[in-house]
């Protein structure tokens, strides 16, 4: 295997920077779009459990099954791989930034109308702060998950780890179902740990 790698490193470099690409354009457009979709949400209650509701039966769609609807309209690369990821990450993004806003302190909440302050006052000044870890825990768990589905994107010609996990697969190459494995879950714990350190620094006080 050692010998696989010294031979067609250059191959593994290019792939898991086409997964890195992928994984940084997804999440870039979710939390826009996310971020947006939270902020109508502060105006009704109601329009963010609806929104929740909608992007769960998205998730629930099989990932393969989703890229094969978008196909005929979007083709075969890196553009749908970014839709169906981005759609599926809306789900866990809404679903803490929303719910975690939401569980703030009520009476903090009140406090803050009763002297004047407009929802989107509200919104930055008491809510986020207040609800900032659901919203880090919800973009970390946004970004392992889109690592791992991102993955089957090379399925439909997006490039990244996916194409060494698969074209291993199709030609029985062990080196290369090891090494497309291994690098996309190395990937995933390297940034649930970099997260895991951001969240110690912000949350308990770390100190290097």
């Amino acid at each position: 295997m050692t010998e696989y790698i010294f031979r067609h490193y250059d191959d593994l470099l290019e792939a898991l920077a086409e997964h890195i690409q992928i994984v940084a354009v997804s999440l870039f457009f979710s939390l826009l779009i996310a971020g947006g979709l939270t902020v109508a949400s502060a105006y009704s209650r109601k329009m963010g459990e609806i929104l929740i509701q909608i992007f769960s039966v998205v998730y629930a769609i099989p990932s393969l099954a989703l890229f094969a609807l978008l196909i005929p309209v979007t083709g075969l690369g890196v553009k749908t791989a970014v839709i169906v990821l981005t759609a599926y990450n809306q789900y866990i993004l809404l679903r803490n930034f929303i719910t975690g806003l939401n569980e703030t302190d009520a009476a903090a909440v009140e406090a803050a109308r009763g002297i004047g302050m407009s929802v989107m006052q509200v919104l930055v000044r008491i809510r986020l702060p207040l609800g900032k870890k659901a919203v880090f825990t919800g973009i970390q768990l946004s970004a392992v998950s889109t690592i791992g589905i991102a993955t089957i994107a090379a399925m439909i010609n997006a490039g990244g780890l996916g194409t060494i996990l698969f074209d291993g697969l199709r030609t029985m190459n062990v080196y290369k179902i090891l090494c497309g494995s291994i690098l996309s879950a190395g990937l995933a714990l390297l940034v649930n740990g970099v997260f895991g350190t951001l969240e110690r620094r912000l949350y308990s006080g770390y100190r290097p």
